[in-house]
């Protein structure tokens, strides 16, 4: 080989080889971002739209389906999802992974300025965000003082802090949590109005009529001008309480203060925040849908720990809990697993070797090559995550298999008696078309990968590109380093240590008891065909009988606890409840048990109601946690249940699944109309209850919310002179929240709310009791002659999925049972009840184990192909890569007894696993063909270069494989956070490895022996070409000799 031929002669030159890697790989690891994941996170636009005291059924037909049908041709749409409840539209669009989020955002923009127009007028412009309407934050941070009240922090929040957090990059918004800050709140007596013959619109025309401030024009001098502006005089209660409404019939004025009671309050009286159980203001930092977490969140801290300095002594901004705690101790926790492999090998290698010199070659190409990665990270754009890290951990195995085969070889040539200096020369050519041959093998399977599609596609494609990259750059090593450095170090009969000869002793009487099993096996050839198949058999079984599931439940530190109310329920009713959940959560804070906890209501997506509530809960750092995650969430699970008046349900985040994780099953129904839709709801969730396999399923769709259909008499009302407008506008101020108008305080603008007295709307009764204007006599008529009201009910939120009216079931699964072993239930009862026009999706962890699992079997496939084909080309054959590919279904055989036994799934660290399985289990197969076929090349006949070839390798096989296994051992011994996946990669890797390697030394000879009696080496037709060269040269020379000695024989 060329390469190992000059680092051998010129080792200065691969000294500088490897000192510039290393000085490339430190610079691109000093520049590389951090996140948790590779950015899987598809873009998501949100569009929230505002339309006061329009019903959830209006919401849905003249805003929502516009807003859809308008934003359905954009290039890239993936998912159009809406909710429509009373008074908001929220459609979300989620673009296909890799689209420009602000090009989406500016689309999005351009075709909502078109529809416009259509919506109803009173419709509040739609809001555009780079971030999906439901987004829960990433970060919460409690404000609190010792002096300043609630709703003084509030305001404080949104004045001076608020903006500074905006400011960060790949922040979407910052959410104050609480009462919303100041307004000023009108709280009308009815009873006072009609006394005084007045209505709500009076008086909301005497707020627009005299709470104004307006330029005045100017005043212009000879010398100066002067600009003229009527000044708002309304500032405060007692501004507002003496405001004049009307001239009552006796003359006096009638003043706000008669007929309401005015007062600086809560802008919000419907949202509630906790931190720690205690009433606090929370900010709650939401990042753009693309954006780094990590990032975001650091950049935060840094924002915080600067605002602490300048907020006042009584006051303090402190962190509640962070989706960054988990990816820091994560990708810690994976730099020393790979310190760990790395010590771990060089072990394996020491014990092996017995030589502290001989050691030492193959130990420095492992730094070297992990550094060198971090060059292709760089150059492909990619991140330091969690993917690129377990890839690191993979590839400390591999990158030392080839400085292992390339230094075992000249060891051999040196203690056979050649000198270091040429067993390093031939000892590297000898190997050099084996090591490039598997280099090749293990960068084939990653081929397929480019094709993947989605996250998986995204996943794959940083796994292959970190290993591949690793792998290329330890065959460099292999090849130039590690040859210099034998040529340098081996000496001959070297001073052997008693571990040295304990390996010696052991190797050799493995090496016979290995001779004599393989002449056995020889003999005996379609014993061990037979048991192949059966092995290629049970790994179909296998695959079938492993349960699948989208990504391992992981420990991540956080728990969310989601809280449903009965519908219609009020404030009251739930923050009573909140209490009661509030009361577990304190008494596990108090015995350290969890950390923090934050509660808020309504919860994220919600709706228009207040019947729902969530909480976020972290643990203490892993270190210090006297209890796993999963074991608190079982624990208070069985606590809350025995509330009787909510239902909880608590989840573990996940960084993998969108939306950040959520129940399993989320099974999408999509039909014409609701109520027919709600039919096939009941029957899915009636079969899914009776078959044990889920727990009590809910929908998101429910009609029982209690409300008040109201029917205007139109004749009686025009015959009255009152508008349906007059009629609803009253309505919506007594009974809703009407902002009127607005004041100044400070600087800052807040608004000026009319709402009727709580206890003049406690009843259904109170709707009938209040007076509207007659436009046509000026007299009071009451409500109770113009409309008629009825008991009905009516679902809090109307969704709709890919511009289809959708309802979404979801539930967990019992113990046991599989996300794929659910979701077939579910589409079967579809197949078998429903009718031919019913429509199915999938949402969250559901939809990624569908979008990944057909991928997977094509992408495997493909890899096999991939792998036989580049070993074709290289051993010039088609035989001996079916003899090679043998390997491969042992090694899937042996990483699917694995996972049985540990209870393990199919899931996407366990595909990785297994994709990575297919080049290492053909690695040990390429050195055996190889070496068999250079065997045959020098003379020996078939049987003898097959029996020599395997005990000549045994050797470095054994060696190649217990680095990769020990390398695997600290996945399977992983504590912390994110050992959940670590542990199933290093299962898979480790049983996989087990298993091929013991077998492939039995079952590539036997096959080799059966198929490739009659095939030759790489290089047999080119030696062939030189034999008929040299002999047509022979040819031409002795008949140029015979034409010479003719004449001379003449003369």
């Amino acid at each position: 080989m060329l390469l190992s031929d000059v680092s051998v002669k010129r080792p200065v030159f691969a000294t500088v080889i490897s000192l510039l890697l290393v000085a490339f790989g430190l610079m691109s690891f000093s520049q590389l971002t951090v996140r948790e994941y590779p950015d899987t996170s598809p873009p998501i636009v949100s569009v929230s739209t505002s339309y006061p005291g329009a019903s959830a059924e209006i919401i849905e037909q003249q805003i929502t389906q516009l807003i859809e049908e308008q934003i359905n041709g954009i290039e890239g749409v993936n998912i159009i999802s809406s909710s429509s409840s009373d008074g908001s539209s929220r459609v979300s669009v989620e673009f296909d992974v890799g689209r420009d989020i602000d090009q989406a955002a500016n689309d999005i923009r351009d075709k909502i300025s078109r529809v416009t127009r259509r919506l109803p007028e009173d419709v509040d412009p739609p809001i555009i965000a780079k971030a999906d309407a439901d987004s829960r934050p990433i970060a919460f941070f409690n404000l609190t003082s010792t002096q300043m009240s609630y709703l003084e922090l509030n305001d404080y929040a949104e004045r001076y802090l608020v903006d500074q957090f905006s400011v960060i990059d790949g922040v979407a918004s910052v959410s104050v949590m609480g009462g919303g800050g100041y307004a000023m709140r009108v709280w009308l007596d009815r009873v006072a109005l009609t006394a005084r013959g007045l209505t709500v619109t009076d008086v909301e025309a005497a707020l627009r009529r005299q709470n104004l401030e307006l330029p005045a024009g100017r005043i212009d001098s000879q010398e100066r001008e002067f600009t003229v502006r009527v000044e708002r005089v309304y500032q405060t209660p007692e501004d507002f309480s003496a405001l004049v409404i009307a001239r009552g019939a006796d003359g006096h004025q009638i003043t706000l203060g008669e007929v309401a009671r005015v007062e600086l309050g809560a802008a919000n009286t419907r949202s509630d925040f906790q931190g720690n159980g205690e009433q606090a203001v929370g900010l709650g930092i939401v990042k753009q849908s693309t954006a780094n977490s990590l990032s975001v969140v650091q950049d935060t801290m840094a924002v915080i720990d600067r605002i602490n300095t300048t907020l006042p002594s009584h006051m303090q901004l402190t962190l509640s809990n962070s989706d960054a705690q988990f990816i820091e101790e994560a990708i810690d926790s994976v730099y020393s697993t790979i310190f760990m492999t790395v010590v771990l090998v060089s072990l394996v290698i020491y014990m092996f070797l017995g030589s502290f010199r001989s050691m030492l070659i193959p130990a420095v190409t492992i730094p070297v090559c992990l550094l060198s990665a971090f060059i292709v990270l760089l150059a492909f754009g990619l991140t330091i995550n969690l993917i690129t890290l377990l890839a690191m951990v993979l590839s400390v195995g591999l990158i030392v298999d080839d400085s292992i085969v390339v230094l075992e070889n000249i060891q051999r040539r040196v203690e056979s008696g050649e000198p270091p200096l040429l067993a390093a020369y031939n000892g590297a050519r000898q190997v050099g078309f084996a090591v490039i041959a598997t280099t090749l093998v293990l960068l084939a399977v990653f081929v397929p990968v480019i094709f993947m599609e989605g996250n998986m596609g995204i996943l794959f494609f940083e796994l292959a590109v970190t290993i591949g990259g690793a792998v290329v750059f330890s065959t460099v090593l292999a090849l130039s380093l590690t040859p210099m450095m034998a040529s340098k170090l081996l000496k001959q009969h070297a001073s052997e240590s008693f571990l040295t000869r304990a390996v010696d002793r052991f190797f050799s009487w493995l090496q016979r008891g290995y001779h004599q099993s393989l002449e056995y096996c020889l003999r005996f050839r379609a014993a061990v065909v037979l048991g192949l198949c059966v092995i290629a058999g049970l790994v179909v079984l296998l695959w079938q009988s492993v349960p699948s599931e989208f990504s391992p439940q992981e420990d991540q530190g956080v728990l969310m606890a989601m809280m449903q109310g009965p519908e219609g329920a009020s404030m009251e009713y739930m923050r009573e409840q909140s209490e009661l959940m509030q009361e577990t959560l304190t008494a596990y804070l108090e015995r350290g048990e969890i950390e923090s906890f934050v509660t808020m209501m309504p919860g994220f997506g919600g709706g228009s109601g207040v019947n729902s509530g969530m909480s976020i809960i972290a643990l203490p750092d892993w270190q210090n946690r006297p209890k796993a995650t999963g074991q608190v969430m079982s624990e208070l699970m069985d606590t809350w249940q025995e509330i009787p008046g909510v239902r909880i349900n608590a989840f573990m985040r996940s960084g993998l699944v969108r939306g950040g994780g959520g129940q399993p099953v989320q099974f999408v129904l999509g039909g014409r109309s609701y109520q027919e839709l709600a039919q096939w709801r009941d029957i899915v969730i009636s079969r899914a209850d009776a078959s044990g396999l889920f727990s009590p399923m809910r929908s998101d769709f429910l009609e029982t919310r209690p409300s008040l259909t109201i029917t205007v008499n139109k004749t009686r009302a025009a015959d009255l002179g009152v508008s349906i407008q007059s009629i609803g506008r009253t309505l919506q101020a007594m009974m809703s929240e009407s902002r009127v108008t607005t004041y100044v305080d400070g600087g800052e603008e807040y608004d000026v709310i009319l709402q009727a007295e709580d206890a003049q709307r406690a009843s259904p009764d109170d709707l009938t009791n209040i007076y509207v204007r007659s436009e046509n006599t000026g007299q009071l008529i009451p409500m109770s002659n113009l409309i008629t009201v009825e008991n009905s009910s009516s679902p809090n939120t109307l969704n709709r999925y890919n511009r289809t009216r959708a309802i979404t079931v979801s539930a967990d699964l019992q113990p046991g049972v599989t996300l794929d072993e659910g979701l077939a239930f579910l589409e079967n009862v579809v197949l078998e009840e429903l009718p031919e026009h019913a429509q199915i999706d999938y949402k969250g962890e559901s939809l990624e184990l569908k979008e990944a699992s057909g991928g997977l079997l094509f992408i495997f496939s493909m890899a096999l192909l991939v792998v036989f084909l580049v070993l074709a080309a290289q051993f010039e054959s088609f035989i001996h890569p079916m003899i090679i590919m043998t390997t491969v279904p042992l090694a899937i055989f042996g990483a699917l007894i694995g996972l049985l036994l540990t209870d393990g799934t199919l899931n996407i660290y366990t595909n990785i696993g297994l994709i990575v399985l297919v080049g290492i289990a053909s690695k040990n197969g390429i050195l055996i063909v190889e070496f068999a076929n250079q065997q045959r090349d020098e003379g020996l006949s078939f049987r003898d270069a097959l029996i020599q070839a395997c005990d000549m390798r045994l050797r470095p096989v054994i060696m190649t494989a217990l680095s990769t296994l020990v390398g695997a051992l600290p996945l399977i011994l992983a504590a912390g956070a994110g050992s959940e996946s670590r542990i199933l990669l290093g299962t898979v890797i480790f049983s996989g490895v087990l298993m091929t390697t013991i077998m492939t030394l039995f079952v590539v000879p036997v096959v080799y022996d059966l198929m490739a009696r009659h095939t030759g080496s790489p290089e047999a037709v080119s030696r062939k070409l030189d034999d008929m060269q040299s002999q047509r040269t022979r040819d031409n020379s002795s008949d140029n000799s015979a034409t010479v000695a003719g004449p001379e024989s003449g003369a």
